[in-house]
């Protein structure tokens, strides 16, 4: 009974540790930092740097940069978008939530449109 006991214990901790662990990043990644509301922004991309766990740009509108978290590279390819169309110096605009912080210039895209075309990175949100 002890050894079962043990293990348990052991079992129960770790899912914990787990759990504990996880829980900054999903802070991080989920919507509850911007407003619930959508903008628009349009400029020119100054940095871009693609990857896991999203990718992210600086964007410069109208003399503000600001920080643009876009998609994972899978959901980027998904949307139609390459790592091209986040070239420095390409224009697009960014549909999505900003920072419901006002002082933080940092906007989670929903759809970005280059040349008119639009790219939907999470098809169901408004």
């Amino acid at each position: 009974m002890l050894p079962f006991l043990r293990r348990a214990v052991l079992t129960s901790s770790a899912i914990f540790l787990l759990c504990a662990a996880a829980l900054p990043a999903a802070a991080h990644h989920g919507w509850s930092w911007t407003t619930g509301g959508n903008i628009k922004l349009t400029g020119l991309i100054r940095e871009a740097r693609l990857g896991n766990p999203h990718g992210e740009l600086k964007v410069d509108a109208d003399g503000e940069i600001w920080t643009v978290e876009v998609g994972q590279p899978w959901r980027n390819e998904r949307a139609g978008l390459t790592d091209a169309d986040f070239a420095v110096g390409n224009e697009l605009t960014i549909v999505g939530e900003p920072a419901a912080d006002p002082a933080r210039k940092v906007l989670k895209a929903e759809r970005i449109l280059i040349d008119g075309q639009e790219y939907p990175l999470y098809p169901s949100r408004n």
